[in-house]
């Protein structure tokens, strides 16, 4: 006799239509995968032009901000608007670096030479005591620290290298960056239509949020920078710690960088304060943690009120995986990456995956 009932060995065929639709879900999801691969692959082969890019939209985004503050003040054209604040700045850094361009570079010259002095004299004081001076023996000599740190900017990693290299990325920001500033609705406009049709309101909005963030971001670091700089030099000009103004400069420059920066600022003017005499150097100290306390409690959340608030852990974990990744670029450019990050994720999928159109509430405690 013949069983004309199916076993369970041999299962009925599926019909070709649901085997179809299993093949072109396959299909789908190993184009997904080889796209996301060959995505990760330009991105780590390309990282240097892609932070190019960002720092350009940077410039792009404060320009257009500070334009448009002209705009509406004073009723100008925009593209007249952004003229004047090219010019504005250009004036400003032109005349400001030919009047302090002599005393810069002579203690730009003098910090070069006096670092290397006053390590090794922190480590001749260092050997005087049997804890510290096994500490000291595994550190790198001075020439080592010092060509370090003035291979520091050279090798920023952005796009070129060297010293003329880091006077073109500057050049090559500034440029792109106006061109940016001056038409930014023609690129926005093309980057919404890589969207589909039923999204694209919803792109134009995160886009919009997104320059609101960077540029608020941008307008109080500026300020905080200035405000730093300006106090540290003023600082230790009256402390009696030796090139003043340099050090300000450097503490009003790293200022851009949350955290690390005020730290790797301190360095040099602790060094060179610690060679006069260990009471300087501990008012040095305390110089520079009231200045970050004053920038911390006050400066800091005037930024975060108007752009967005970015927890401190989060940030320092994005400028250990930036700096790691792409060197001090990536370290500079941590925070602003971990702004758009912050924005992305709260409105793509916070918003539109999840539903959740509550905003976060700060904890009160």
């Amino acid at each position: 006799m013949h069983d004309d009932h199916p076993t369970a060995s041999h299962p009925p065929p599926e019909p070709p239509q649901a085997q179809r639709r299993l093949a072109r879900r396959a299909t789908l999801i190993n184009g997904i995968a080889v796209l996301f691969l060959f995505g990760v692959a330009a991105i780590v082969m390309a990282a240097d032009a892609l932070l190019l890019t960002f720092a350009c939209i940077l410039c792009a985004v404060l320009l257009y901000k500070l334009s448009d503050i002209l705009h509406r003040r004073f009723g100008l054209n925009r593209k007249v608007a952004l003229t004047v604040i090219v010019l504005l700045l250009l004036a400003i850094i032109g005349l400001g670096g030919w009047a302090m361009a002599p005393q810069i570079s002579e203690q730009s010259n003098k910090l070069a030479k006096e670092i290397p002095a006053a390590v090794e004299r922190l480590q001749n004081e260092v050997a005087q005591h049997p804890l510290l001076k096994r500490i000291a023996s595994e550190l790198p000599p001075p020439e080592t620290i010092v060509k370090q740190l003035g291979n520091l900017v050279p090798n920023a990693g952005l796009f070129f290298t060297g010293v003329l290299g880091a006077v073109g990325n500057v050049i090559i920001i500034l440029f792109v960056g106006i061109y940016f500033a001056a038409t930014p609705h023609l690129y926005t406009s093309g980057a919404v239509r890589l969207i589909p049709q039923t999204r694209r309101d919803r792109a134009r909005q995160v886009l919009q949020e997104l320059g609101h963030t960077l540029a608020s971001w941008l307008m109080g670091k500026a300020a905080s920078m200035l405000i730093v700089g300006i106090a540290t030099s003023v600082g230790l000009s009256m402390l009696g710690v030796p090139l003043a103004l340099i050090l300000g400069i450097i503490a009003g420059l790293l200022d851009f960088i949350p955290y690390l920066g005020p730290i790797m600022a301190g360095v040099p003017a602790v060094l060179l304060a610690l060679s006069i005499s260990p009471e300087l150097a501990l008012y040095t100290v305390l110089l520079f943690v009231g200045v970050q306390l004053v920038e911390g409690y006050l400066l800091q959340p005037l930024i975060e009120a108007r752009a967005v608030d970015l927890p401190p852990a989060l940030v320092i974990v994005m400028q250990l995986i930036f700096g790691t990744l792409f060197g001090f670029a990536g370290v500079a450019l941590a925070t602003p990456l971990a702004a758009v990050l912050s924005v992305l994720v709260k409105m793509l999928y916070i918003e539109d995956v999840l539903g959740d159109r509550t905003p976060a509430r700060k904890d009160s405690g």
